[in-house]
């Protein structure tokens, strides 16, 4: 799988640690790099079929369609796309005008769309710096359905202050109305570096509520299961179906290739991060040089990080990949699993264990104690 860092925003929303750069559009050497790169590591997934393409940021939907063909058809030169199922574009309500929308779908190569609503409340949109309003989100999924997308899914984030129970619900309400497939959703972090915990230290924005986020969490929860969205992740719901292929396989320890300023790689035994710092990303790759850094992975490393993707899923930890993978080392941690069974966090499973709700709240801390 193959995954596309288009790090330009028109403003930076205050939550943000993601690296970025505030633009009105996509610096067109920039894609000239992202092109080059694709050329450079062409060989990296040794050849293997791509199934999933994710063009991810920042905001692609700053993506001329021009770029965007650039793109898709560099890709296309490079790699066995006989197998492509599913190809994700991140866009904010505010770029997807109807005009937009229409010609994405007339690339024949975006087929599913995560759109960044983040909320569908003025003044919560407000307070996150977000450029939308909840009209232009409403319209943007609209317009997407009528454009002929029929894979759509909205990111919407709870826990934040001033986000009232009643609030929460009155946005999960609006997302029943619009008949979409898949919702992401994801309790606000306070990350370094960022406006949000700068203006928490100064006492101008209340501190994150661990008490209030987790009734929002649980009224997701029971929201979810009313509405028919199927949890198969600690923050992402989707009808029977539409699980999102790329992220799951994220989730599956399967290798990727990450192209693009700050863009990460994996392939199975390292990991791979490109400098985060555009001009410099595009000097280097112009001199046929990829900027990165690269971590080779021990057998504990490689173990440690299925258990922490995988304890978040619905699926869990299976059984036979651990045995045969790290026989060693699941034997030793398999034992460990009853305490967290006998505590009502976890269940087994026909293929090995998994974490019921009340466990994936505590799902990172639980994997870190696993860690080996």
């Amino acid at each position: 799988m193959i995954y596309i860092h288009i790090p330009y925003c028109k403003q930076r929303c205050i939550y943000c640690g993601f690296y970025s750069t505030a633009a009105s559009s996509v610096n067109e050497s920039y894609i000239d790099a992202v092109c080059n790169e694709l050329k450079i590591r062409a060989d990296y997934l040794r050849n293997k079929k791509i199934q999933t393409i994710y063009i991810g940021g920042g905001t692609p939907s700053l993506l001329t369609i021009k770029q965007l063909n650039k793109i898709q058809n560099t890709i296309d030169k490079l790699f066995d796309l006989s197998g492509l199922k599913e190809v994700t574009l991140e866009g904010n309500p505010e770029q997807l005008t109807e005009k937009h929308l229409t010609e994405l779908k007339n690339t024949n190569f975006i087929n599913r769309l995560s759109i960044g609503v983040q909320s569908f409340d003025n003044d919560i949109l407000k307070l996150l710096n977000r450029r939308h309003n909840c009209t232009d989100a409403i319209d943007a999924t609209k317009n997407a359905q009528k454009a002929g997308f029929d894979n759509i899914t909205l990111d919407l984030i709870y826990g934040i202050p001033g986000l009232t129970n009643k609030l929460w619900l009155e946005n999960l309400n609006i997302i029943a109305g619009l008949n979409i497939q898949h919702l992401s959703c994801y309790a606000l972090t306070v990350e370094d570096g960022t406006m949000l915990k700068t203006l928490i230290e100064k006492g101008k924005i209340a501190p994150t509520d661990e008490d209030q986020t987790l009734q929002h969490y649980e009224s997701l929860i029971e929201w979810c299961h009313k509405n028919n969205f199927v949890q198969y992740e600690i923050s992402n719901f989707c009808r029977e179906g539409y699980e999102a292929k790329h992220n799951s396989r994220y989730w599956n320890n399967t290798p990727y290739l990450g192209i693009g300023a700050a863009a990460h790689s994996y392939n199975g035994t390292s990991r791979q991060w490109n400098i985060s710092d555009i001009k410099n990303y595009i000097q280097s790759i112009n001199s046929g040089i990829v900027p990165s850094t690269i971590e080779n992975l021990s057998v504990e490393d490689s173990f440690n990080e299925y258990l922490m993707t995988a304890l978040r899923t619905r699926k869990g930890l299976e059984t036979n990949f651990l045995t045969n993978r790290y026989p060693d080392l699941w034997k030793a941690t398999e034992p460990k699993l009853t305490a967290y069974i006998n505590k009502g966090l976890m269940v087994p499973n026909a293929k090995g264990y998994h974490l019921n709700h009340k466990g994936m709240l505590l799902a990172d801390a639980i994997a870190a104690e696993l860690f080996t």
